[in-house]
């Protein structure tokens, strides 16, 4: 009996030991199981605010902000004359510009392209499709189209007018793209600041004037930003765009000859510099076959790219290209004596012939002489 009494208490004593420990244990279950709540509710908070709370979310911000309001500068700085006056077109060349963007809205582009104004060089007379750049006014009927096509009603009068100024908001995002891929995004935001304001540039874009100027500054700073963008990386897919970006330029102003010229002796100073490589060998082979094409599709530029003095560097430094590139394949083939021979012997052969052709060529009168836009260059009394 004694040993029973024992085993009975020993039972109830684990039994009260248990119970007590239970509570403790649940406890730590429940209050585990609250901290993970807890903690999961604090994740998904952080997750809401963790954008902005990263110093690249606000730098984007910023960016953004500071863009903006550049565009927001160069456009509002360009309507002096339209809050002074009226939304009326300025000087001469626009109001024949306007004329032809009203031709081509209401006629279509065909009807633009053979076109015979008989008030334009009067009393000649004017074939318009094949004596202008057409690039302005295809942009600001392409505009006035898709307003339409919104059920926007705006007069093709007003989208000449304000062309101008929305383009010089582009043409800051183009300045801000091409310096931060030469130097950095702090550059940009200046560069982009500072062409938004820059008098040279409000003089030829104010409201009203509805000149190639307004778009045309637009297309070289973007073109010259898509060619730094090829040589870097070499890829096909941005010189193609880089040349549609020309393809616009050319169709625009007749300044694409800067843009035809600059570009082949940057490829020109890489070569001197020792700096080939493949990727400017695919961005200018690219941009030069393509973007000769894609020129000569402009009816009032038609084959000056093969027949005028302004063109033949890019052709120039294309065949050195191509030669500097079959040389480099043939260091791979041959000893170093050899090499060199050849090479010697190529580029004077090479820079003779072309020269000789090019003396011929333009004493025949085959390639035109230098026109009147690079000349004032070198005027400077």
């Amino acid at each position: 009996m004694a040993e029973h009494a024992a085993l009975d208490n020993k039972h109830k004593a684990a039994t009260a030991n248990s119970g007590a420990s239970s509570p403790a244990l649940s406890s730590g279950r429940s209050g585990s199981g609250s901290s993970a709540g807890s903690s999961s509710s604090g994740s998904s908070v952080v997750g809401l605010s963790g954008g902005l709370s990263q110093p690249a979310g606000w730098q984007s911000l910023l960016s953004f902000t500071i863009l903006f309001l550049a565009w927001l500068a160069g456009f509002s700085s360009r309507l002096f004359a339209v809050i002074r006056f009226e939304s009326i077109i300025h000087e001469f060349d626009p109001w024949f510009n306007y004329r032809s963007t009203h031709h081509l809205a209401s006629h279509g582009f065909y009807e633009f392209l053979n076109w015979f104004d008989e008030r334009a060089w009067y009393p000649l007379g004017r074939i318009v499709g094949g004596t202008v750049y057409p690039g302005l006014m295809v942009t600001a009927g392409l505009i006035h189209w898709i307003l339409n096509m919104l059920n926007i009603t705006v007069h093709i009068r007003d989208v000449c007018v304000f062309l101008a100024p929305v383009f010089s908001g582009l043409t800051s995002i183009s300045t801000f793209l091409l310096t931060r891929e030469l130097w950095n995004q702090g550059a940009g935001l200046l560069a982009a600041c500072f062409i938004a304001i820059v008098p040279g540039y409000i003089s030829r874009s104010v409201a009203g004037s509805f000149d190639n100027e307004g778009i045309a500054i637009f297309a070289l700073q973007f073109t010259y930003y898509l060619w730094v963008k090829s040589v870097k990386t070499g890829s096909v897919f941005w010189t193609i765009c880089c040349c549609l970006s020309y393809f616009y330029m050319v169709s625009a102003w007749g300044g694409y000859v800067f843009i035809i010229n600059l570009i082949p002796l940057h490829v020109f100073v890489l070569l001197l510099m020792q700096r080939y490589s493949k990727r400017v060998y695919i961005a200018y082979s690219t941009f030069y076959i393509v973007g000769l094409i894609l020129s000569m599709q402009i009816p009032f530029v038609g084959f000056q790219p093969i027949r005028t003095s302004e063109h033949m560097a890019a052709a120039g430094v294309f065949a050195l290209l191509q030669a500097y590139a079959f040389l480099q394949y043939l260091r791979d083939k041959l000893t170093k004596q050899e090499f060199q021979t050849l090479f010697f012997l190529g580029v004077s052969l090479a820079a003779g012939i072309v020269f000789l052709t090019v003396i011929y060529l333009t004493y025949t009168g085959y390639i035109a002489p230098w026109s009147g836009r690079f000349y004032s260059l070198w005027d400077t009394g």
